[in-house]
């Protein structure tokens, strides 16, 4: 039994509240009589024993109370702080007060004695109830560190010396898998400092940073901030790759995915990106989606499902999943199954194009918010099969977009592209279609020309890290191999975004939009693509050009060598979020839009290539192919306006 609760209390378990407030209780009266006596026999005062027996229920009920009513014996002893000795002493000075009066009232005694009582009475109780908390941590810390190096923690030091390195001690106390030994620092005028009595290791170079990992026996550094990570790049980095140490990250609280080790994990790629992280407060975006049915289309997908996962911590009423890939629904519905048991999911499988198989889902679930993430994506497949881009990009869409506005959904937010700008691709294009159906359909309720209440939401966002089938994934799968890597242009470039950012983003938008809208969202810096291979090379322990080569294949057909920048303030106007703004595009009729959709599909449906991108470039005239078949019909265009004016 006593072995067992030892266990617990090393595992992460607490000493009952009760237990502290009995023991608390035991050594406040202990010191008042202590003190009494101290008292009465420095000033020769005589106690009687009915005396002494009146004063000890006082001082036991008396020190109850005020320790209660503080709530001192809440505090956790391994982790209080200055405020829990501050209520500590004021519960004790009540009781000091409170039994100097008492004293005064029984015995009568002199001055001298009831001051001596006060006193002392005050120095033990504290004495008495601090000691006992120092003894326990220290007692606590001893045989904690016993059990990690029976259990083999690893041991890990923490770069930094800031408070949110200096958390990682909290953070990581009770963690079975690392042991915080030190802190690692660059700087010399840290040397010989200490955080929570543990060193600060300084180092400068290759050799220094040897010395550090033998003296301290560690085999990993942790950092708490992605951007000291970043600057360590070309230095710590590299010397931890080189002497086979692993270096880690601890995402913030809302970003943890894994409850063993604390959520710590290796340093990626998107760590190294050059823009700082995407801050949110996440209060009133869970708000506005609580208690709510919400819909996604294209709910296994990368940005698909990585919404499915935050809405479900925001305390839906119900998720409906809908999406045509049968095994990646599985996994995503095995997934929800176990890690949110009590929520009410739907996994739908259905194609946005078949009207029918939505009017079910829209009928059967009534969704009140709906995200429609369906499409597809990849440039060169879309540039090859320009009709099923067509099909399921912009039909399927304004399929979706009439659904909701059909059964009364309160809002529809469409996930888009920085390919939609200055199109160069069929991809890009379709995309654009649909933002302006979407676009011209909401316009048309909000001028009262259609009923409805739907209000219609639109966000473009560049390359998202880690999406299946994008470069990180494949650069990693050619490292393994032992390359090459292969990059499409020396100098071809792109703004990334991890997807929890880009979901999260998308939420705020739908939160501030009053409708109608297409939010763009500031992607940083444009990272040129070489670049990330020779880091994703450098993070996997090789030398690029020597261990791992690099390719250069050309361009694919519709690829551009840069993207727009989607936040420029020529183009695009503020909203309430530095990172958010508003695209400035031409608004459509709907008339017109709805008649184009339903040219588009026919000519879709028919296979006729030629016509439908024909089509496409006419209705939106800023779409010309690069690399691609489909250049000779910008020159046709170009003719036609020619011969026109």
């Amino acid at each position: 039994m006593k072995i067992g609760y030892i266990k617990r209390l090393l595992d992460g378990g607490y000493v009952g509240t009760t237990v502290i407030l009995m023991v608390d209780t035991v050594m406040a009266v202990g010191a008042s009589l202590l003190a009494l006596f101290v008292a009465t026999r420095l000033f020769h005062t005589e106690l009687l024993w009915h005396d002494v027996a009146s004063f000890t229920a006082a001082a036991t009920v008396t020190a109850a109370m005020c320790l209660y009513l503080t709530k001192s014996h809440r505090s956790i002893i391994r982790h209080m702080k200055l405020r829990g000795v501050a209520r500590m002493f004021v519960a004790m000075l009540v009781k000091v007060v409170a039994l100097t009066a008492l004293l005064a009232f029984m015995l009568e005694p002199r001055a001298e004695s009831l001051v001596t009582f006060a006193m002392a009475d005050l120095f033990l109780s504290m004495f008495l109830l601090l000691g006992m908390r120092v003894a326990l941590q220290i007692t606590y810390d001893w045989l904690r560190s016993r059990s990690q190096e029976r259990h083999a923690t690893e041991r890990v030091l923490v770069y930094g010396v800031g408070d949110k390195a200096a958390s990682m001690i909290t953070r990581l106390q009770n963690s079975p898998h690392y042991r915080v030994v030190g802190f690692l620092f660059h700087s010399e005028e840290k040397r010989n400092f200490s955080i929570g009595d543990l060193p600060v290791y300084v180092f400068n170079d290759e050799a220094s940073l040897n010395y550090v990992i033998e003296k301290a026996n560690v085999s990993a550094v942790i950092f708490a901030h992605r951007a000291d990570a970043r600057n360590e790049e070309d230095r710590l980095l590299k010397y931890c790759r080189q002497h086979e140490m692993r270096t880690l990250y601890a995402p913030t609280i809302d970003g943890l995915n894994s409850a063993a080790g604390q959520g710590l994990r290796e340093i990626h790629i998107e760590d190294l990106l050059e823009r700082p992280s995407i801050e949110l407060s996440m209060k009133d975006i869970i708000t506005h989606f609580r208690g709510k049915t919400i819909l996604v289309t294209g709910a296994a997908g990368s940005i698909g499902s990585e919404l499915c996962r935050q809405l479900a911590g925001f305390g839906v009423s119900r998720l409906v999943l809908l999406d045509n890939a049968e095994t990646p629904m599985h996994y995503l519905r095995v997934e929800f199954e176990e890690a949110y048991p009590e929520l009410d999911i739907a996994p739908v499988i259905g194609d946005v194009k078949n009207v029918k198989r939505l009017q079910w889902v829209f009928d059967t679930y009534q969704p009140q918010v709906v995200f429609h993430a369906a499409a597809y994506k990849h440039v060169p497949l879309m540039e090859e099969n320009p009709s099923e881009a067509v099909l399921t990009n912009v039909v399927g869409s304004a399929n979706v977009a009439n659904a909701c506005l059909e059964h009364n959904v309160e809002m529809m937010v469409m996930i888009s592209t920085d390919k939609a700008v200055n199109p160069t691709n069929v991809m890009g294009c379709t995309k654009r279609l649909a933002e302006i159906y979407v676009q011209s359909l909401g316009l048309a309720v909000q001028r009262g020309a259609i009923e409805g209440r739907t209000r219609f939401v639109t966000t473009r966002f560049g390359n998202v890290l880690g999406s299946n089938g994008s470069v990180i994934p494949r650069f990693k799968e050619q490292i393994a191999k032992g390359g090459p890597v292969t990059v499409t242009h020396p100098e071809i470039n792109r703004f990334f975004m991890t997807i929890p950012e880009a979901c999260k983003l998308v939420m705020e938008a739908a939160t501030i939009s009053i409708g109608n809208q297409i939010f763009v969202f500031d992607m940083g810096k444009s990272v040129k693509i070489v670049h990330l291979a020779e880091r994703m090379i450098r993070l996997a322990g090789f030398e690029p050009g020597v261990d791992i080569k690099i390719e250069f294949t050309g361009l694919r057909p519709g690829e551009k060598l840069y993207e727009e920048v989607l936040s420029d303030e020529e183009h695009t106007l503020p909203t309430g979020h530095n990172q958010i703004r508003i695209a400035k595009v031409r608004e459509y009729d709907h008339d017109e839009a709805a008649a184009h959709v339903r040219d588009l599909e026919r000519l879709a449906a028919d296979g006729d290539i030629p016509e439908l991108i024909r089509l496409m470039k006419a209705i939106v005239p800023e779409f010309k192919s690069n690399n691609s078949p489909f250049e000779q019909y910008d020159s046709i265009q170009s003719i036609n306006n020619q011969s026109t004016n």
